[in-house]
């Protein structure tokens, strides 16, 4: 697999040919907000918003925001996949799912501005949903495990007959959310965070758009040429022709230098099993741009 470890000239010029690859585009601008709705919760604010995609697709997420104290920081949680897609930033809000990844609300609680936007395919961003879904989940309807996959299942695949990429469209809306972010905090240190498939999502993020200062990633850093040799299931967005041939996640590590980034893995987790192998082949280009990333396994 190709490596880059030099300079910050060769990050850039790294973080430019794998945006090319996945055709990203170069500017972000601020979509417009709507706010559906507010909760208030113990320490923080729940609000609902909604804004648009680039392509002009609604979105909707949670605004957390921590009550008695100015918001001394602004963070971009991604919830997880689990294959549960009738749930998305609910989880996130502790509203559903499993509490341990409520961040949104955990976060806020210590003074962050969080927003927890609904991924393609999760949620309200279903096909059977609509707005509002989320102020009121007992009222949602659930959607079957077949139904959820055959609709994600269809947002990857008919995207690759069209010459398009998931990925693509996931780091997109989430480029938007960060430019909604910024314009609601003013903040110019934006974090995400996220654990498996929102872990997944803030690596490819970090790694692509400088505007993210810091970035933790859970239970999601594994390369391409492990998972293809362990036989490992590939999630939907990681499917992208010939990616693996010119680029990998420890590339994707690199693209981060110099900038902060906490990696999570366990010792028996298949969709993060060579974490400390990444990081270690990552660490030539922290080290050369003069910051060290923080590992913990």
């Amino acid at each position: 697999m190709p490596t880059t470890r030099g300079s910050g000239i060769a990050v850039n010029s790294l973080r430019a040919r794998i945006r090319s690859f996945l055709r990203l585009p170069l500017t972000h601008p601020p979509p417009e907000v709507q706010f559906a709705g507010q909760e208030a919760e113990d320490g923080y604010t729940r609000s609902l918003i909604r804004y648009a995609a680039r392509d002009g697709e609604p979105i909707e997420a949670f605004l957390f925001l921590p009550v008695g104290v100015e918001a001394t920081g602004a963070i971009l949680a991604l919830h997880q996949h689990n294959s549960q897609w009738e749930i998305g930033k609910s989880e996130v809000a502790g509203l559903c799912g499993d509490p341990l990844q409520a961040f949104g609300s955990a976060l806020a609680r210590h003074g962050a501005m969080v927003l927890a936007p609904d991924a393609i395919g999760f949620e309200s961003r279903t096909k059977t949903a609509g707005w509002g879904t989320s102020l009121a989940p007992s009222l949602r309807k659930a959607h079957s495990t077949s139904e959820g996959w055959l609709q994600y299942y269809n947002q990857m695949a008919h995207r690759l007959v069209t010459g398009d990429l998931l990925m693509r469209k996931v780091i997109e809306d989430c480029a938007a959310a960060l430019s909604v972010l910024h314009r609601l905090s003013e903040s110019t240190r934006l974090g995400v965070v996220g654990h498996s498939f929102g872990g997944s999502v803030a690596l490819f993020l970090a790694a692509l758009d400088k505007r993210v200062a810091y970035c933790c990633a859970s239970g999601s850093a594994c390369s391409y040429r492990r998972k293809l040799a362990d036989r490992t299931a590939l999630e939907m967005s990681l499917i992208i022709p010939g990616f693996c041939e010119h680029f990998d996640f420890d590339d994707l590590l690199r693209c981060i230098a110099p900038r902060k980034i906490f990696v999570v893995s366990a010792t028996d987790d298949p969709l993060s099993a060579d974490a400390a192998d990444l990081v270690h082949s990552a660490m030539p280009a922290f080290e050369k741009l003069a910051e060290l990333p923080q590992f913990a396994r």
